[in-house]
């Protein structure tokens, strides 16, 4: 009776993964031939943009794919929400390294009508994450009774600074379009990215919380202590999350907006994958420890182990 619905979930489950690792390996891909043909970093024509959004969404769309299992959701809006993040996923990342190849930007770009086209598909394409990732929040912001209370903890912050992410996204696509519209296509290539460090510092904060809510608990400490430290975490998070955002909406930025906001991503991201490096270490020990095999002493027949420290003494042997 519950076969066929297991295996239709590992489905859903692999297509995500699947795409997940293809988007990585893009990005993997590109970052080589940066190294073999150069060009420039920042500028609206560079290779870097199928480098950052392939890594980018490739984390993305697998720490989606988590969160889904995590949360209490139907498996049909489970399956359709992850469909449709994963679907737009592909979109961004394919247009963007499309117009790469074809030496042309990819955003606000009209010079042709395909070119049009490319930059209203990509904004379409940015409409379905947020849609996609409200869902999640609202989802997340509900009663989760599977979750301990620091996992709730730590996938409703992460949700909320995902949508505040993509509320980021949505400002710069605006006035970058904006901009276009009035006839000032330069001005938005130059400016339209002013929020990209508040942008990759909110993306995945939905890996980074979680992340250390599942090392912890994987550990001896209480529920209550781990709910603490989460909370620390938390606010500690959100404190730099606002410096961040605040800094570049002033336009203070150590770096150029693309530089800062690759930065702000691995800062964000390298901890997680530390969390859980360390948590599958802890997991391989269990695994090991679980299946060692035991040593049986007889408890019966002519070999009958003897009572330990005497006949005094209540310990008895486990077969």
């Amino acid at each position: 009776m519950t076969t066929a619905p297991t295996v239709r979930s590992r489905a859903v489950r692999r297509i995500p993964v699947g795409a997940a690792l293809l988007l990585v390996a893009s990005a993997a891909f590109h970052t080589l031939v940066l190294a073999l043909d150069g060009g420039p970093w920042d500028d609206p024509v560079s290779w870097r943009k199928p480098i950052t959004f392939g890594l980018s969404f490739g984390i993305s769309v697998l720490t989606v794919t988590w969160v889904c299992r995590l949360l209490t959701l139907p498996a049909r809006s489970r399956t359709l929400l992850l469909g449709a993040f994963t679907a737009a996923s592909l979109l961004e990342t394919g247009l963007i390294t499309l117009q790469a190849w074809r030496g042309v930007p990819s955003h606000f770009n009209t010079e042709t009508p395909f070119d049009t086209f490319v930059t209203r598909a990509l904004a379409a394409g940015g409409v379905t994450l947020i849609a996609v990732v409200v869902a999640l929040t609202v989802a997340a912001l509900r009663p989760q009774p599977t979750a301990a209370p620091s996992m709730r903890l730590a996938l409703r912050a992460g949700l909320v600074a995902l949508t505040g992410s993509m509320a980021a996204g949505a400002v710069m696509i605006a006035y970058g379009l904006t901009l276009e519209g009035a006839g000032r296509v330069a001005e938005a290539y130059r400016s339209a990215g002013f929020l990209r460090p508040a942008h990759a510092v909110t993306m995945h904060a939905v890996l980074l919380l979680p992340s250390l809510a599942w090392l912890l608990s994987r550990t001896r400490r209480p529920e209550a202590e781990r709910l603490r430290l989460l909370r620390v975490t938390v606010a500690v998070y959100g404190a730099g999350a606002a410096l961040v955002t605040t800094a570049a909406a002033v336009g203070l930025t150590f770096a150029t907006p693309a530089t800062a906001a690759a930065v702000s991503a691995g800062v964000t991201t390298a901890p997680a994958l530390v969390f859980w490096a360390f948590g599958a270490r802890q997991a391989v020990r269990e695994i090991r420890a679980s299946t060692r095999p035991i040593d049986r002493v007889p408890t019966h027949g002519p070999h009958q182990a003897a009572p330990v420290g005497g006949p005094d003494d209540d310990r008895r042997l486990d077969a």
